[in-house]
């Protein structure tokens, strides 16, 4: 949590903002639009500070650190099942057997696309491994 307190005037006009949900002295509850749009924008290319600004936002009234904070956040949201959804509204989590047919579903392809990928990445390993030996036998053999 950043070490900056807003100012009661920092406060409303963060209120006003259409990507923020919530806002106290000390933090900022961001919506998923948010979340999304930042992300799209600062991975093509843009400065956070930048996109920051277009959506709305003081960037001397959110600090550095909590700007920092931002893009962390959202490349850690990129890449989680969930994406950029709030998940923290509830102490409930449902396990994998309450859960829907259909986001059972859903959970097993993204499982599987994950396993795939570690596959792929591990073939390459044992490839360039094998590669690396034999380039190193062949080495020896002609420096005798």
């Amino acid at each position: 949590m950043s070490k900056k307190y807003l100012s009661l005037e920092e406060q409303e006009a963060l209120k006003n903002n259409q990507y923020v949900k919530k806002v106290t002295e000390k933090s900022i509850t961001y919506t998923e639009k948010f979340k999304e749009e930042f992300y799209e924008e600062y991975q093509g290319g843009k400065s956070a500070n930048q996109v920051l600004r277009e959506m709305g936002f003081d960037i001397d009234a959110l600090g550095k650190e909590r700007i920092r904070s931002i893009i962390r956040r959202t490349k850690e949201y990129a890449q989680r099942f969930e994406g950029f959804k709030d998940i923290r509204g509830s102490s409930y989590r449902p396990m994998p057997k309450d859960l829907p047919v259909e986001e059972q579903l859903e959970r097993l392809k993204h499982r599987n696309a994950l396993l795939e990928q570690e596959n792929e990445f591990l073939k390459k390993v044992a490839r360039l491994e094998k590669n690396s030996k034999r380039n190193m036998q062949h080495k020896l053999i002609n420096s005798n």
